[in-house]
């Protein structure tokens, strides 16, 4: 059965979600997804992996089995700083660190990062690396950090360690989007995202070192359980912490909460874990029992996607923030909203309040964050942002506020005595309806911020929004939310040419080669910065000169892959760490795989033209060289289909997941060759005395320069046969099928010729009448010069030299 498409919209304002320039919200973005039947599937909404079976064929399948892919993350030159919007904010403070004061920020870059604040200022203390997308949510539980992501995983970090993550909980079948925590009870954990699932986990028994078996090995895996959950039932003790019970020995399941019919953005937990509420694009709040998972009551009121959900201590109240643009206060006793906030003129997408619970902050998609007096109804506007707010923080004397941009900032706030800002700025009365409060903005009305700026800020660097390929395959234009240009080389993974704020299509037009080479990667931005993704074998298929590359010392004709060499520039730290056997076997499969094809099983064309190589830089030359500073990251598939994230830096060779054809490259040299040669006819000119030299198809590298062909002419007619235009002016091909017919030209000393630069070639080659300059390649003069999907035709006429 061929899976169902279908097109879902989590909120009717999606359309226009965000500000110019900034990356989308993805909690209100469209969103193109599988049938539920196909889980394992994903489209274009995971653009920087593809999740498909490694394994081989099942079942007598003919489909060749498809190999995993391999992604490297490009890094900014500041590794410390965020390069796209903050999802989510997590603070441990001194008293439970035993330390010091620590603020979690989750971003769309896929990392999180660890600030320690020490006098006054927010000091960077660790990245947390292994998502291998969005990063949506994240809670100190005792600990522990617990995250989730668009990758459908939930990662398990502790607190003050150096970024490593302790366990990967797999158990959703799309986007993880909230979590929630019991504040007295550190063992239990919820989950919720667009698949509509709610999960409840118990951390200690997710967290249990599971045993081995043949079909679940998590302990090889440097990254956590790469598998699924698995059918351990779990019930919940008279004291309220979740135990399984009749569990196998080698998996865990979390409780599920089974109601949901579309996606939960929201999830809240009482202190004591005995309560739990969710709220998603179904416009209704589900009030649960998280100890068995069944669903005591639903509340309806908002018109629009629920967005956030706040729970006091007790569970007795739950504050929802819509899309609507509403704050409803509902008294979960009594099953009904107790009242209404129109504060906000747009979504409103996160909440915090005071300990109390008297008072809440409110920011969204208007950009603006609202402080609330629930009894009294009276607001007052904090202050405004440059962008849409995501999510809350209140600690202290600061309210931390994270945005769609890299930057993270701290406003001045009350804690505890918040009355003191309502006396610092013009108040205003919620209305009852959101119409009422947008209409007042309209008019003219609007109230003025009590602070300006803030009091304390954690810069991000800014997020890639758009990127060209160049036509030469190795560079990429990029420009960024704060409107710089930047020239990057991927085979090195840094950037070459900062342009600064000029126009992004005029500098493409003016950086234009009129070069071809294969395209040999894909790429994509969504991360905030550029991902690189190799996909074998035709990540192979680009080669270019050496001189090309200005290696000096190379030969002229010594060609280099470009993958090859970027891949062991990428796991060159690996290949140092790795365990050197007596016999070296790959893990993913027989060995013989990623042997060269031969070419003898290749099928030839009539005649090859080549440059006298077939040998490649592989011990030759050194591998492109990565930062060690800001290195790049790579991200593949374990063995067991879980995807994960690492610095090249931190590989320590133990990684026996990575793609066998990586491994083969980097460690063997050795790679599958793609057909490089381009097939064309070769013919004099139109009313040139010049004998035709050849007969039927030659056959050349792409890369081989129309020079080469020049001279191969040149030798045809000086060695082969007098220019007499007698009759029997033909030449015999003289080689055997498969045979190079240039490489005796490869050396221009053979017919004494000074290097080209300095000698005007004694041939003109033509291609659709227009005399093509000695630096094209074939393959540029078939993509502008040809056009057309036949062979190429280069045609030849003598000119006199001088």
């Amino acid at each position: 059965m061929v899976p169902r498409l279908s097109l879902s919209f989590p909120h009717h304002r999606a359309s226009g979600i965000g500000t110019p320039g900034q990356i989308p919200s993805l909690r209100d973005r469209p969103r193109l997804t599988l049938s539920r039947r196909y889980p394992n599937f994903w489209l274009h909404t995971q653009p920087s992996m593809h999740r498909v079976g490694s394994a081989g064929n099942t079942g007598g399948s003919s489909r060749p089995r498809k190999e995993k892919r391999f992604t490297y993350v490009l890094n900014d030159a500041d590794n410390k700083k965020h390069c796209a919007g903050i999802n989510c904010l997590s603070y441990l403070n001194a008293s439970a660190s035993g330390t010091s004061d620590y603020l979690f920020t989750g971003s769309r870059d896929g990392t999180l990062k660890r600030w320690e604040f020490q006098n006054g200022n927010a000091n960077f203390s660790a990245t947390f690396e292994s998502h291998v997308d969005w990063v949506n949510d994240a809670i100190i539980v005792g600990q522990n950090l617990v995250s989730c992501s668009s990758d459908t995983t939930i990662k398990v970090w502790n607190n003050l360690s150096d970024g490593a993550c302790t366990k990967t909980l797999r158990q959703h079948s799309d986007y993880v989007i909230c979590l929630a925590a019991a504040e007295k009870n550190s063992n239990i954990v919820a989950s919720g995202g667009l698949g509509g699932e709610v999960f409840i986990w118990d951390l200690d028994a997710a967290l249990a070192p599971v045993a081995k078996s043949v079909d679940a090995k998590e302990d090889d895996i440097p990254n956590g359980n790469p598998g699924p959950a698995l059918s351990t039932l779990c019930n919940v003790n008279s004291s309220g912490n979740i135990s399984s019970t009749n569990g196998k020995s080698h998996g865990y399941s979390p409780i599920a909460a089974k109601g949901h019919k579309d996606s939960v953005y929201a999830l809240a937990m009482n202190d004591t874990g005995s309560l739990l509420v969710s709220g998603g694009t179904e416009k209704v709040v589900r009030v649960w029992d998280p100890r068995t998972g069944t669903k005591t009551s639903k509340l309806r009121g908002h018109t629009d996607n629920i967005r956030t959900l706040l729970l006091d201590s007790t569970g007795r109240y739950c504050l929802s923030g819509s899309s609507d643009s509403m704050i409803r206060l509902w008294d979960l006793g009594q099953q009904r909203c107790v009242h209404s906030y129109a504060v906000h003129t747009d979504s409103v997408w996160a909440l915090a309040s005071t300990p109390s619970f008297a008072h809440v902050y409110s920011g969204g998609r208007d950009q603006s964050v609202y402080l609330t007096d629930l009894a009294t109804r009276e607001s007052v506007l904090l202050c405004t942002n440059e962008h849409p707010i995501l999510q809350l923080s209140l600690q202290d004397d600061t309210i931390w506020v994270a945005t769609t941009d890299s930057s993270v900032h701290g406003w001045p706030a009350e804690e505890c005595t918040p009355q003191k800002v309502f006396q610092k700025g013009s108040s205003f009365l919620a209305g009852n309806l959101s119409f009422s409060r947008a209409r007042a903005s309209l008019e003219g009305s609007a109230p003025v911020p009590v602070y300006k700026e803030p009091s304390l800020t954690i810069p991000g660097v800014p997020a890639i929004i758009q990127h060209e390929i160049m036509n030469n395959r190795r560079h990429v234009l990029t420009k960024d939310t704060a409107g710089s240009v930047k020239l990057w080389e991927i085979t090195r993974g840094a950037v070459i040419e900062d342009f600064g704020k000029v126009s992004f299509d005029d500098k493409k037009k003016e950086l234009f080669e009129m070069v071809s080479i294969p395209a040999w990667f894909t790429m994509d931005a969504r991360l905030g910065c550029l991902s690189v993704h190799l996909d074998t074998p035709q990540c192979f298929s680009a080669e270019i000169y050496a001189v090309d590359l200005n290696v000096s010392g190379a030969q002229e004709d010594l060609k280099i892959n470009l993958a090859h060499e970027t891949l062991r520039g990428l796991l060159v730290h690996w290949s140092k760490r790795r365990p050197k056997p007596g016999s070296h076997s790959l893990s993913n499969g027989d060995g013989s795989i990623g042997k060269d094809v031969s070419l003898k099983n290749l099928p030839h064309p009539r005649s090859d033209v080549d440059d006298g190589t077939e040998n490649h830089a592989s011990n030759v030359l050194p591998s492109f060289e990565f930062s060690t500073v800001s290195p790049p990251s790579v991200i593949t598939e374990s063995s067991s289909g879980g995807p994960w994230r690492k610095r090249i830096t931190d590989l320590d060779g133990t990684e026996d997941d990575l793609p066998w054809w990586c491994v083969d490259c980097a460690e063997n040299n050795r790679f599958p060759k793609e057909n490089t040669k381009c097939g064309f006819y070769l013919h004099p000119a139109e009313g040139s005395p010049a004998p035709n030299i050849t007969q039927g198809k030659l056959s050349a590298p792409r890369i081989l320069r129309i020079l080469k062909v020049a001279n191969y002419v040149v030798e045809k007619l000086v060695l082969e046969k007098p220019l007499d235009g007698s009759p029997d002016s033909t030449f015999a091909m003289g080689l055997t099928s498969g045979q190079s017919q240039l490489s005796a030209l490869d050396s221009s000393s053979r017919l004494g010729l000074k290097p080209w630069q300095k000698l005007k070639p004694s041939v003109e080659i033509l291609c659709n009448n227009q005399v093509l300059s000695p630096e094209m390649s074939l393959a540029t003069v078939r993509t502008y010069i040809w056009k057309k999907p036949e062979d190429l035709i280069l045609n030849y006429r003598v000119v006199q030299s001088r």
